[in-house]
């Protein structure tokens, strides 16, 4: 199966985030993530086998030892950039408690045999993905307008593994577990 470890976002996010799909959508013919799927992603953790699910569990449950952080999320941009992209995405801001989430995932999946990242973490949420070339000049520019676009604080207090399985239209997300921050510092 194919895992990764996210952080949800709150209804009143979502709905902001369902807004600005909906007044830059009509700009051009991308493939624009659902609503259902949207997430911060902390750790792609790739394909996984069944037998193992427990073992990842219990190493994710010790990551899960802090306490609830702060994330906004705001701006939008390109990668690679604005000038070859292949993602639109919305910036997280107040981040390094996410970074920190994100290194010690790293680590510990690492013990594992699960591969480090090559790239640095670059926390943001993917809006749409541009697979084929398509005029893009009219998104550009309302990217551009809408730039700085605040779309909210919420307290991350919790992440979820998801099961990532192939869609007819895009992938399905399947939440298999959920890790609360505060259970788990009154755990330890």
């Amino acid at each position: 199966m194919r895992l990764f470890t996210a952080i949800d976002l709150p209804p009143n996010v979502l709905l902001r985030l369902e807004r600005l799909q909906s007044a830059l959508r009509p700009e051009a013919l991308i493939k624009w993530s659902p609503l259902d799927n949207l997430h911060i992603t902390t750790k792609f953790i790739g394909e996984w086998p069944d037998t193992r699910l427990e073992e990842l569990s219990d190493t994710l449950q010790k990551v899960a030892q802090r306490v609830p952080f702060e994330l906004e999320l705001k701006d939008l941009g390109w990668f690679p950039n604005e000038r070859s992209p292949r993602v639109l995405w919305v910036g997280i801001r107040r981040e390094k408690a996410l970074r920190d989430l994100a290194q010690e995932t790293e680590e510990c999946l690492f013990t594992l045999g699960i591969a480090k990242e090559d790239r640095p973490f670059t926390p943001h949420l993917t809006l749409a993905r541009v697979k084929s070339p398509v005029p893009l000049d009219g998104l550009r520019a309302k990217v551009h307008e809408m730039r700085s676009t605040e779309l909210g604080v919420f307290a991350a207090s919790q992440f979820s593994l998801f099961r990532s399985d192939p869609g007819s239209n895009s992938s399905i997300y399947r939440k298999l577990r959920i890790y609360n921050f505060e259970s788990a510092l009154a755990a330890s």
